[in-house]
């Protein structure tokens, strides 16, 4: 995807789905700020992590259906120093959309938050 401000600001986006494809989420340093949160709904409950939180659900390995998952930036819309992300997310029977809020600091574009909406394919 090629945006207007250039490839800076797909960054952290990149950063992130690294750290989905291997597991690993020392890539999730390069993604977020800090001080992010993911929230959303697991198993019909409402759920709000931190960044460490979040990291923590990652073993440090890829998924054992790895090979068949996908990850796929759909938009992002800059102005000025932030932005916003929407990506696609296929794990097994599950599409995700993942919805970022994106922000320049001095050492780059970081996600500041996201959101998700997890959907079970059904057929």
């Amino acid at each position: 995807m090629n945006t207007p401000h250039g490839d800076a600001v797909l960054e952290p986006l990149h950063a992130y789905i690294r750290g989905h494809a291997t597991g690993d989420p020392v890539h999730f340093q390069d993604a977020f700020l800090p001080t992010a949160h993911i929230e959303g709904l697991r198993d019909g409950a409402f759920v709000s992590w931190c960044l460490d939180e979040y990291r923590a659900l990652f073993p440090g390995r890829p998924a054992p259906d790895e090979p068949t998952r996908s990850r796929h930036v759909d938009t992002v819309e800059v102005h000025g120093d932030v932005a916003t992300a929407t990506m696609t997310l296929r794990h097994g029977p599950d599409t995700f959309t993942d919805l970022f809020l994106l922000i320049r600091v001095a050492d780059g574009w970081r996600i500041a938050n996201k959101v998700y909406h997890r959907r079970a394919d059904v057929g």
